[in-house]
């Protein structure tokens, strides 16, 4: 991918154990991050300041597909620590890596003989985009015109949006580049190559509500800013609904962690899993030379403007990308990825393992294993991963980068 070297011709083994210990990590955090995100909507506008969403995205956050699903199509982020499964992030507005866990991973196990965790798991998208319609229906959206849509020359982002649309189930579907799309007599619409305008009800976008939020035509107008308006006044249905910006935000972690200090809100069994599979986060800095820690934007993506630091507060590593370095950080306990080796086109190495979990229609899903360095970028490694039924676990790595048929 991009002239890399990206899907690994290699198999991880997992055990049958694990499998279930990352899925009911994400049902647990799914429903408690969901409970939040739907107080949080009810919310004034000075909560979602300062949970750093652009104001021009105030008044359509607060459109969700139901009470309990801030968003269709999630996923979390995992590090497998001493302490077991600690969630990173979660990436609830455009998450990728679909394709590699729900399409290509079960060929590859196929092709070396193991079982596929992430088994007629495709279902889950098309159950998941088929019950957000009607939800939206009940509302009282129409959904009759749908489009799917993503910058047509970023392979991967209309790659993965055509295979949505394929799984998804929704009758009379079609793809249009987001440079296509138009605001016209108040409705978002495609520019068909007449010159006709062709309205949208329901749109599935793989372009992030902030980044839509700053859009704007040639002429200057704030197109982006006009769409959210539709979405708030219920004239567009739109999947991931824009509640989904919510639970993106990092500063939503932070608002959990301060709410679980305090011991407020959450039930005990809410408390619970918190406990367990979230980590220390904060809007300031409160380690004070204690642990190692990290910073992380709170709208960045794929490892952007990222910075390790030390105990005592050196730097460790810093992200050597340009983007997201503007935005208001969180600080959050630091944890190391584990290191595994890896068999590519220059030989093996070393890399650490990040998981993904995919939390789809309100379920626990697919998962989704890469390999890179202590921050993970847009180019690490596509790991496979199969079901050992000798039951070996993911804490017994040798194998990868080995024959394991």
């Amino acid at each position: 991918m991009y002239d890399e070297e990206y899907a690994l011709a290699t198999i991880l083994p997992i055990s049958e154990t694990f499998r279930g210990e990352i899925a009911e990590a994400t049902e647990r955090l799914g429903a408690l991050i969901g409970r939040t995100v739907g107080i949080a909507r009810q919310a004034d506008d000075a909560l979602f300041e300062e949970l750093g969403l652009p104001a021009e995205t105030w008044r359509a956050v607060r459109i969700a597909v139901s009470e309990s699903l801030p968003t269709v199509i999630g996923r979390f982020d995992f590090a497998m620590t001493g302490e077991g499964l600690k969630m990173l992030e979660f990436n609830a507005d455009t998450p990728t890596g679909i394709v590699e866990a729900f399409h290509a991973n079960g060929r590859i196990c196929a092709a070396y003989g193991l079982r596929d965790p992430n088994e007629g798991m495709a279902d889950h998208l098309r159950d998941a985009f088929l019950e957000a319609a009607a939800a939206y229906r009940d509302n009282g959206y129409r959904t009759d015109k749908v489009v799917f849509s993503a910058l047509d020359w970023h392979e991967e982002d209309a790659g993965t949006t055509r295979y949505l649309m394929r799984q998804s189930g929704l009758p009379g579907a079609r793809f249009a580049a987001l440079s296509e799309l138009r605001v016209f007599e108040d409705r978002l619409c495609v520019l068909r190559e007449d010159g006709e305008h062709e309205p949208i009800d329901l749109l599935y976008r793989l372009h992030a509500l902030e980044k839509l939020a700053e859009d704007r035509d040639e002429d200057g107008y704030p197109t982006g800013a006009h769409v959210l308006d539709l979405m708030a006044d219920r004239r567009l249905a739109v999947l991931n609904p824009p509640s989904a910006l919510i639970a993106q935000t990092k500063a939503m972690q932070a608002l959990v962690w301060n709410l679980y200090e305090a011991g407020e809100f959450y039930t005990e069994e809410e408390r619970e899993a918190i406990g367990a599979y979230m980590l220390p986060t904060y809007m300031e800095n409160r380690f004070g030379g204690g642990v190692p820690y990290v910073t992380k934007p709170i709208l960045g993506r794929e490892g952007g403007g990222v910075t390790l630091y030390e105990a005592d507060g050196t730097l460790a590593e810093r992200d050597g990308e340009e983007l997201y370095w503007e935005q208001p950080m969180i600080y959050q306990k630091r944890v190391e990825l584990p290191l595994v080796p890896i068999r590519h086109a220059g030989g093996m190495t070393e890399q650490r393992l990040l998981w993904g979990s995919f939390w789809i229609g309100g379920r626990a899903s697919a998962i989704v294993a890469r390999a890179g360095g202590r921050i993970t970028g847009n180019l690490a490694y596509y790991v496979p991963v199969g079901i050992a039924e000798g039951g070996r676990g993911q804490d017994q790595l040798s194998g990868i980068g080995e024959d394991v048929s």
